[in-house]
């Protein structure tokens, strides 16, 4: 664990990548309990944590208030963890902050070269446009899936079945008066967010951006989950990586999503992972089953989200949470997600999540 002042000094900024190009130490941990009077000793901690490529984690086990600690410098680092319930974004509640930040240094050590690319992607996203900041992450996400720790993931896992044809049509369109009402129809998949889902989905989207008399776009999902995230059974099975590049980017649901966002709410039930979370985050209204489930488990695989995370995500709940969900890949509850915005609603959905 690194002192305030070992940042200050440059500790953090040791060489990053090995002999090798392998990344090292990815992530660091700073110990914010040590009060630091100095305050030119702060402002260049500051400075450091802006310029550092590796993951930056505060930590502070204080259970009396975060007053002790320097708001410049939460901002810097990629997250902070604490001991006690707080709406600052940069923060992060958890019972024990120790065992946290070993569990965010395993995970990050696991997929380092996803972990960091992360931390800079989180970074530069909210100085681009939505359009810019998608482009980084397809390009970012293409290189990964070139990556050796993604292929140790495809190795590890049993033999892939491309996923049969949709039994019925994968995306319902219904209008009802100036409501365009969008469900997605793959139950027996979970609506993994596949090629056939996808390419239906994108043309129920470009409907309602050519038809202004359309009011309100309402989505949601039949079946038990509103969407699995993105189909196991298509996963990294191009080897064209640019050409995938361009379809994510161009053929995709984030974008028409992010141009409808004023128009769109979108209804959550179930499992939503990955997909079925980077996608939703774009509306301007979300509503979620109080049972709903939110993942990002891409890091585990050597990746980073794919469907838009990078740029949905931190747009609502900020880029320090946003980086605490995907290091950990673990599940927000739907009531922890309206805490953070993640969602605006709580409400039950029906019998099918329609």
């Amino acid at each position: 664990m690194m002192r305030v002042e070992d940042l200050a000094a440059g500790a953090a900024q040791a060489e990053l990548l090995g002999a090798d190009g392998t990344v090292e130490d990815p992530l660091v941990v700073v110990d914010l309990d040590r009060p630091v009077a100095d305050q030119t000793v702060l402002r260049r901690a500051v400075r450091r944590a802006a310029e550092c490529d590796r993951l930056l984690v505060g930590l502070t086990r204080t259970t009396d208030g975060t007053g002790h600690l320097f708001p410049p410098l939460l901002d810097a680092l990629d997250l902070t963890l604490v001991p006690v319930d707080s709406a600052d974004r940069r923060l992060v509640a958890v019972d024990d902050p120790e065992a946290t930040a070993r569990t965010l240094v395993r995970a990050a050590a696991d997929s380092p070269q996803a972990a960091v690319i992360l931390g800079r992607l989180l970074h530069t996203g909210p100085r681009l446009t939505v359009g810019q900041a998608l482009d980084a992450e397809s390009l970012a996400y293409s290189t990964l899936l070139a990556g050796r720790r993604f292929a140790r993931w495809q190795a590890a896992r049993a033999p892939h079945r491309p996923p049969p044809p949709a039994p019925a049509d994968p995306v319902l369109v219904c209008r009802d008066g100036d409501v365009l009402r969008v469900t997605l129809n793959r139950p027996e998949r979970h609506n993994a967010y596949g090629r056939e889902l996808r390419d239906a989905l994108v043309a129920a989207l470009d409907l309602a951006l050519l038809d202004d008399t359309l009011t309100e776009v309402v989505l949601s999902g039949n079946g038990p989950s509103f969407c699995s995230g993105g189909d196991l059974g298509e996963f990294g099975v191009s080897r064209d990586l640019d050409t995938a590049h361009l379809i994510r980017t161009r053929a995709g649901a984030a974008l028409p999503l992010h141009k409808l966002r004023d128009r769109v709410t979108v209804r959550l039930h179930g499992n939503c992972i990955g997909a079925g979370i980077e996608l939703p985050a774009f509306a301007s209204r979300v509503v979620a089953d109080p049972g709903a489930v939110f993942r990002l488990p891409e890091l585990g695989m050597g990746l980073i989200p794919g469907a838009g995370g990078t740029v949905s995500v931190p747009r609502r709940i900020g880029r320090w949470r946003t980086l605490h969900l995907v290091l950990t890949g673990c599940p927000l509850t739907a009531e922890r997600a309206l805490d953070w915005g993640l969602v605006d609603e709580l409400s039950p959905s029906g019998p099918t999540g329609a």
